[in-house]
């Protein structure tokens, strides 16, 4: 009865410290072609654009209190570490401790955050905001490209194959207009000056 104690009690002291212990919660960091973008980011698992606020240098964190509740920090717990999705350097994912404690995901050194306005994947509407919040690229780079600026370049795109199409039709019209306008009357020679009036080559 002595022995069966001491062992019951180490198995609930053991049972408490695992209770007590955080899950430890597995992140995956995806990539993800944005459409609106134009461009390859980094997304959460379930393709939420991920940002890095710009002012926060030098691996200090800085969006904290109501920027945080704005732009939810990308987060693990316990022992768990960030993993790289498919077309993304595994050895650039790293964490790093937030002011309350938390460790929060970087890539290549940049702090990871989602928007609270993007609902759904492929929305990107914290980019540019502020000047401050961009889009991660797969290299480890923010991107500073905008929806706006991924228009312009689809309809310049648009635009060339559409000019050089009209350009094309237009030459072949040309070209057609040309054999039209040409009513030289058969048996005249183009090219051949007739002076005689009375010719029916005159003036052809």
């Amino acid at each position: 009865m002595r022995r069966i104690l001491p062992l019951t009690a180490v198995a609930a002291l053991a049972l408490g410290v695992a209770l007590g212990a955080p899950a430890a919660s597995t992140v995956t960091i995806k990539m993800a072609t944005n459409s609106a973008l134009g461009a390859k980011i980094l997304v959460s698992s379930n393709g939420l654009t991920l940002y890095h606020y710009v002012p926060e240098k030098k691996g200090k964190i800085v969006c904290t209190g109501a920027c945080a509740t704005d732009w939810p920090p990308v987060l693990v717990t316990g022992t768990a570490k960030p993993v790289a999705g498919t077309g993304l350097t595994a050895a650039k994912l790293g964490t790093i401790k937030r002011p309350d404690g938390k460790m929060q995901v970087t890539y290549n050194g940049l702090a990871l955050y989602r928007y609270s306005d993007d609902k759904k994947a492929g929305q990107a509407k914290g980019q540019g905001e502020g000047g401050i919040w961009f889009a991660i690229t797969p290299a480890g780079a923010v991107t500073k490209v905008s929806a706006e600026d991924s228009t312009k370049s689809s309809a310049s795109t648009s635009g060339s194959a559409s000019t050089s199409s009209s350009s094309s039709s237009s030459s072949s019209n040309g070209g057609a207009a040309g054999g039209a306008a040409d009513n030289t009357p058969a048996g005249c020679h183009a090219g051949v000056t007739v002076m005689d009036p009375a010719d029916p080559c005159y003036n052809y």
